[in-house]
């Protein structure tokens, strides 16, 4: 389906900019873009400089006021015109940043601040209310030509919504279709609406607003840009159809069931008037991509290259780095290669909180990890590569330490994600919940069938029994039994019948999630 529409993308990370990614928004404003150009689409991408990306392969363009803080705020547009390394520059597609000093409250570089629980978001909330009202400003003053369609990205582009529906200096924008898209309900950005530094009416303070719209429905005095985006936009979107569906029920966390986060009936309203999608992201598909089986040696050989580079960043060597490199050397001893289970991801409650989870199986009462690895025993090893959560890192660095076959890598490394993702023989997802999720299919990708909880783009893209393994379970115990029980079935299908095995990671290799159906689907649903 081809368009000639011009989109203006916005979000806080950006993958196709040098060091401006933290998770999978990156990864979908760097190649969402370039699949709508493909389809005849004109496609301006915008995040802010973060303190760093407007001082070099930026050229700046505009310098304008911007209504903030009850003043005029001076921001700074600059074009990149440098592609990545290795990449030539996507045609229909042209990157933006926006500059301004209060775009690095906590430091050049940081795209996230780690703000306290007594005043949670408060640096991030301030900083992405400017961006918004800078981009808005920007697109007044036609910096980017004729604009169609304004495609906000989960709560950090969440205002300029609020200010094209009741700040009448942006009520142009109205004439502009509005997309939000959803890639974590879970975090929403929920700040007070006055008397405090960083609120509404500090950052507006002529602001004539419609409360029971924007503000938060547990918490009535504050604002909740999540939930203000919902109700404002014109389409609403979720980044799969099994979480679009989810996000309509509410959340009972003590029982690991994660839905609406609150917002269930504002998204049940979306749903009602036909303005929620589900859509699933895509994934890259390099037609000469090759994703080698690497043999023990070379796949230890990285792992040991990436401990050494994380040691060398302290001046004394962690613990959870020691522990790892003593089971690497467990591992070298060992004459088999045996069975090798991954895992790469954010070490956090989503990712882990089953793992750690306590449940009795097989006569003992204890970690859902523990019993995972008693059933792998001396037939393989489980590699973990990630970092985050300091209690969740305490966690598995404990495990580790007790478990031989358990090696917790605590940091990130590109070239050995990748060496896991190609050389596992089964990569083991149990999140809690997963709006869409990436690591599936990179592990797929190369050929790694996965073992996952049944939610969200996880549900959506791994076929249970041909393409990979899928447990589910209506609270946490539940989840577990399930998990722990499929993944024995693994290792007797492993030893038993391994043909099955391999024509199960065939399917996974085969499966395509491609950013030119995604992109079409956007054209037809929401654009």
């Amino acid at each position: 389906m081809a368009s000639n529409k011009t989109i203006l993308m916005m979000a806080a990370e950006n993958d196709a900019l040098p060091n401006a990614k933290v998770g999978g928004i990156g990864d979908v404003v760097r190649d969402l873009p370039k699949a709508l150009a493909a389809q005849g689409c004109r496609v301006h991408v915008i995040i802010p400089s973060h303190g760093f990306l407007h001082r070099s392969a930026a050229v700046e363009v505009a310098t304008f006021p911007v209504l903030f803080g009850g003043g005029l705020e001076q921001a700074k547009l600059y074009r990149w015109d440098q592609p990545q390394e290795g990449e030539t520059d996507a045609p229909g597609v042209q990157q933006w940043v926006v500059d301004h000093p209060g775009f690095y409250p906590c430091g050049a570089g940081q795209i996230y601040c780690n703000d306290g629980n007594d005043r949670p978001f408060a640096s991030d909330a301030g900083k992405y209310a400017l961006f918004c009202a800078a981009v808005g400003q920007a697109v007044l003053n036609e910096c980017f030509g004729r604009v169609d369609l304004l495609h906000l990205h989960d709560w950090h582009a969440a205002v300029l919504a609020v200010l094209r529906e009741y700040d009448p200096h942006y009520a142009r924008l109205k004439a502009m279709r509005t997309v939000y898209s959803i890639h974590n309900l879970s975090l929403q950005g929920i700040r007070p609406l006055r008397a405090d530094a960083s609120s509404l009416e500090t950052w507006f303070p002529r602001l004539q607003y419609d409360q029971a719209v924007i503000c938060d429905p547990r918490v009535m005095h504050c604002f909740n840009p999540m939930r203000a985006a919902i109700a404002l936009a014109d389409k609403v979107h979720a980044v799969s159809p099994t979480y679009a569906q989810e996000i309509q029920r509410p959340s009972h966390v003590a029982q690991h069931i994660y839905g609406g986060e609150g917002l269930e009936t504002d998204l049940v309203a979306a749903a009602k008037q036909q303005r929620l999608e589900g859509i699933l992201n895509g994934c890259e598909y390099p037609a000469d991509a090759d994703y080698p089986k690497l043999n023990k040696t070379r796949l230890m050989a990285i792992i040991d290259e990436a401990l050494l580079h994380w040691v060398a960043k302290s001046a004394v060597m962690l613990s959870v780095h020691w522990i790892a490199r003593e089971r690497l050397q467990q591992w070298c001893g060992k004459r088999e290669r045996g069975l090798i289970i991954t895992a790469v991801g954010r070490v956090t409650e989503q990712k882990v909180r089953l793992l750690r989870h306590r449940v009795s199986y097989q006569n003992k009462h204890q970690s859902v990890l523990q019993h995972l690895l008693g059933l792998l025993g001396d037939k393989g090893v489980f590699l973990l590569l990630g970092s985050g959560d300091a209690d969740y890192e305490k966690f598995l660095q404990e495990v580790s330490a007790y478990c031989p076959n358990f090696i917790f890598l605590r940091g990130y490394s590109d070239e050995l994600a990748q060496a896991m993702y190609s050389s596992g023989d089964l990569f083991i997802m149990p999140s809690s919940f997963e709006p869409c999720g990436i690591s599936q299919m990179l592990a797929m990708r190369a050929g790694q069938p996965c073992l996952v909880h049944g939610v969200g783009g996880l549900n959506d893209t791994v076929i249970d029994g041909v393409s990979g393994f899928v447990f589910r379970g209506g609270n946490g115990d539940e989840q577990a039994l399930q998990m722990l029980e499929r993944f024995r079935e693994v290792l007797t299908m492993n030893e038993e019948n391994p043909k099955k095995l391999q024509s199960i990671a065939k399917a996974a290799a085969k499966a395509r999630f491609t950013w030119e159906a995604v992109a079409e689907e956007y054209l037809q649903k929401l654009y």
